[in-house]
């Protein structure tokens, strides 16, 4: 596939924050697709995976043939961006997952789903994202799960300071974070997820 100077990032935009996260990759420099169908997907150079409902957006995924060629190409390699649901989904193992909770397994952790509380308990926090330049980062907790346990290869990138959970990790071309960076003004995940891309292409 060529790809251009400018990368075509894709949302999947089936339920959750889906505009914020397209205006935000294109603040950060993308060209931001809504990815509906495979052959939409096939076109991309890299896919976010929004917050919203894990479960809803797996069964929506499904109804819309795009659940094994999400597994395919994911797994051949396509930069991925996961956040809050996006981090579940993302999950080699999830823990107070309901009946027939299926994810991705593309990050070797284990996520707790709704693990900070439920819509009533969301939170901001202030972070320090390792190895990304800047202040803290004001992070947006909304019913959002932790990281309970990482593999030897999964680079911790943030934890939350009043709990000490694991709130942003990476492996390789994936990226994964509990809170929603797509309703702040800061870029710098965003710009972290733009630039794993340029460098898979």
């Amino acid at each position: 596939m060529p790809v251009s100077r400018v990368p075509a990032v894709g949302v999947l935009a089936l339920q959750g924050d889906v505009a914020e996260h397209l205006a935000a990759l294109h603040a950060a420099g993308a060209r931001p697709v809504p990815v509906r169908r495979p052959s939409e997907l096939d076109d991309v150079d890299g896919l976010v995976i929004p917050g919203g409902e894990s479960t809803t957006i797996w069964k929506l995924a499904a109804l819309f043939g795009l659940a094994e060629p999400l597994r395919k190409r994911i797994g051949a390699g396509l930069p991925v961006f996961g956040s809050c649901a996006g981090m579940i989904l993302l999950a080699s193992r999830v823990t107070d997952g309901i009946n027939g909770q299926e994810s991705l397994g593309t990050i070797d952790m284990t996520v707790r789903r709704n693990a900070f509380g439920r819509q009533a308990d969301s939170f901001e926090s202030d972070i320090a994202l390792r190895g990304v330049p800047g202040p803290a980062f004001r992070a947006v907790f909304i019913r959002a799960p932790w990281v309970e346990e990482a593999g030897p290869d999964v680079g911790i990138l943030a934890t939350e300071p009043g709990t000490g959970r694991i709130v942003a990790v990476r492996q390789d071309a994936a990226l994964a974070t509990a809170f929603h960076p797509e309703l702040t003004p800061d870029l710098r995940i965003h710009t972290l997820f733009v630039d794993m891309v340029r460098e898979r292409s």
